[in-house]
């Protein structure tokens, strides 16, 4: 029998851990019954501690690479993650504007797991300005937000993410200090809906890549966004929970952990 397995494009960064990054987002995609395509948009030097160094690729590369991919795949998503450097913005940004229909799942990754800053005000503003109008789902955690924004309260970054053109917005709550993980749902100028969710006891690796990488596969089965975003929170959750160690860091989501299940 011959399954339908929509094509989701990762514009997302090279983790050699195997825990972020382009990985997380392929097994994530994988787990959905979708085929991953994907661009580097950089390498990086990075263990499950840290990431020690970032070497962002050629922005005339990246836009190559997209446009022979687009002339013979059949697209149903983008999903953008770590971006590094703000021509790598200007040159995904190219490619978007020329597939305006093709739904767009961003998750802004400023800041690594272990704390090493990956963005600076250059690459803000040109995610501000040229990605963030082009975004079907974006995915924040709650200091991402605020940076985004420059606004402390998390509702009113919402809002205001929404005002800089997103059509949804999920702003994760992990990085708050309380008892549970409340995740606020942005759409339609207000706060949507708020989901919470039981906090686990360790740490992770590629759990941002893991949930948007999920919304986009979902976005390409058809399904709509708020449906999208519950299932992927879910899905998310339930990888955390199966989580394992791989070296001396943060855990790894176990993104099969459906298929332990079966067993």
């Amino acid at each position: 029998m011959r399954h339908n397995r929509p094509v989701v494009l990762s514009f997302s960064g090279h983790d050699p851990s195997g825990g972020a990054g382009v990985q997380a987002d392929i097994e994530t995609l994988v787990s959905h019954q979708c085929h991953a395509a994907s661009i580097i948009t950089a390498l990086t030097e990075q263990n499950t501690h840290n990431i020690k160094k970032l070497i962002p690729q050629h922005p005339d590369d990246i836009v190559a690479q997209a446009q022979t991919l687009l002339d013979d795949l059949a697209v149903k998503v983008f999903k953008i993650g770590l971006i590094g450097h703000y021509e790598t913005v200007i040159a995904i940004h190219s490619v978007l504007t020329q597939y305006p229909h093709i739904p767009v799942v961003l998750d802004p990754v400023l800041a690594a797991g272990g704390g090493t800053d990956l963005s600076n005000r250059q690459l803000l503003d040109a995610m501000i300005n040229l990605l963030l109008p082009c975004t079907t789902v974006l995915t924040p955690n709650s200091e991402e937000a605020r940076r985004l924004t420059g606004l402390t309260d998390l509702n009113d970054c919402g809002l205001k993410l929404l005002e800089l053109g997103c059509d949804t917005v999920l702003i994760t709550g992990t990085h708050e200090d309380t008892p549970s993980v409340s995740n606020q749902l942005f759409h339609d100028g207000r706060c949507w809906e708020t989901y919470t969710w039981d906090r686990l006891p360790a740490s992770y690796h590629g759990s941002g890549c893991t949930l948007a990488a999920s919304i986009a596969a979902l976005l390409a089965h058809g399904i709509e966004p708020m449906q999208a975003v519950q299932e992927a929170q879910d899905y998310t959750w339930h990888s955390l929970q199966a989580a394992y160690l791989s070296g001396k860091g943060q855990h790894n989501p176990n993104r099969f952990f459906w298929m332990e299940q079966e067993q």
